[in-house]
């Protein structure tokens, strides 16, 4: 016999996690699934968050390392554009393993080291971390598993945009309280990035592949973390590789045929920044939504109001983002010319379209 569910999420990263705990607390019957035995390992993730996005989440703070006062972007030319930008870095295992406990307060039931085997018109086929095989036949589907989304493609939705990053830890020589980000001609449409995590920081770039400006990313990664240790700011051997895919897409629709897509799987993160754990929580929380209204009022065509609202909130500024990310990359001879048009820490950016 299928599992009784309404609502299958599948995912339980922030964006996951937050769809069901709303969805729960409308009263929906919710399971969220995750194929990772431990929520949140391994961390893919520079883990910055803002201030504002701290206000809104309802968590016991222990995943917080410190406070962020800003950025600083270090230009192909050697300048330093400075941004006041408050906010904190985190460990992103506890933040995503405290939003997986709220989801499960609030009523979800989540399963780790389960995997989804395929799906037949309704019926979806798992397979649980005692390896036993299941099935359940949800109303809606929630695909928040990441860039390479299994829901996605069931929707035909896929992402098409994709920027491969590589990311270290190195110990750093003294205290930081502002993130760094820093341009070159070698990383191509990406950057790399220092950010402070207490005595030690995340270092790694992001470099756009297929192009005559492309480089291998292992090699440039370990050039930069030279740089950054010949400058004095990082020493010893760094350690933790993690390697993981960047969504950079044009917003789309993301819900069809009782499925819904978010975060990453929806393409949500900024197309300029990689940034998404603001988008995965707070549209997770509209997919959730919803997703239990539909289920509710038993009317899924309320299912197209995700849409419409998440664009409301973030298909502006994703948008131009994409246009931009178009602009650096075309333009990347110019690096130095285009750069402050093309990147948030400039008011160029924010002008004209």
């Amino acid at each position: 016999m299928p599992r009784e569910c309404d609502i299958l999420v599948i995912g339980a990263g922030p964006a996951g996690s937050s769809a069901a705990a709303e969805a729960a607390k409308r009263g929906a019957r919710v399971l969220a699934v995750e194929r990772k035995s431990i929520i949140g390992v391994p961390v893919r993730c520079a883990e910055y968050i803002p201030t504002q996005l701290l206000g809104q989440l309802d968590l016991d703070r222990a995943f917080v390392v410190q406070s962020v006062g800003g950025m600083k972007t270090f230009l192909p030319g050697g300048t330093v554009k400075e941004v006041k930008a408050p906010g904190v870095m985190i460990n992103r295992e506890g933040f995503d393993q405290a939003l997986a406990r709220n989801a499960v307060r609030s009523g979800a039931e989540v399963m780790t080291g389960t995997r989804v085997l395929g799906r037949r018109q309704r019926t979806v086929f798992l397979r649980g971390p005692d390896r036993k095989s299941f099935t359940v036949e949800p109303k809606v589907i929630i695909g928040a598993d990441g860039p390479f989304s299994l829901v996605a493609k069931w929707m035909g939705r896929e992402n098409r945009h994709l920027i491969p990053g590589l990311q270290v830890k190195a110990v750093l020589t003294r205290p930081m309280e502002w993130t760094e980000v820093y341009f070159h001609a070698d990383i191509y449409g990406g950057y790399a990035w220092l950010f402070p995590k207490g005595p030690e920081a995340n270092v790694g770039l992001g470099i756009r592949q297929g192009s005559k400006w492309s480089r291998p990313l292992k090699a440039t990664l370990e050039r930069f973390v030279r740089r950054l240790a010949e400058e004095g700011k990082i020493k010893g051997v760094p350690h933790g590789l993690t390697a993981g895919w960047i969504p950079a897409e044009p917003v789309r629709k993301v819900s069809g045929d009782a499925m819904l897509l978010v975060g990453d799987a929806a393409g949500q993160t900024h197309p300029i920044t990689g940034a998404g754990i603001v988008q995965a929580v707070l549209c997770g929380r509209m997919a959730g939504k919803w997703a239990a209204r539909a289920i509710l009022e038993s009317d899924l065509r309320l299912l197209r109001e995700y849409d419409r609202e998440w664009q409301d909130d973030f298909g502006e500024q994703l948008n131009r983002a994409f246009y931009k990310r178009r602009k650096l990359e075309t333009g990347w001879d110019r690096l130095g010319e285009i750069l402050p048009s093309c990147w948030v820490g400039f008011k160029e950016y924010y002008a004209g379209p």
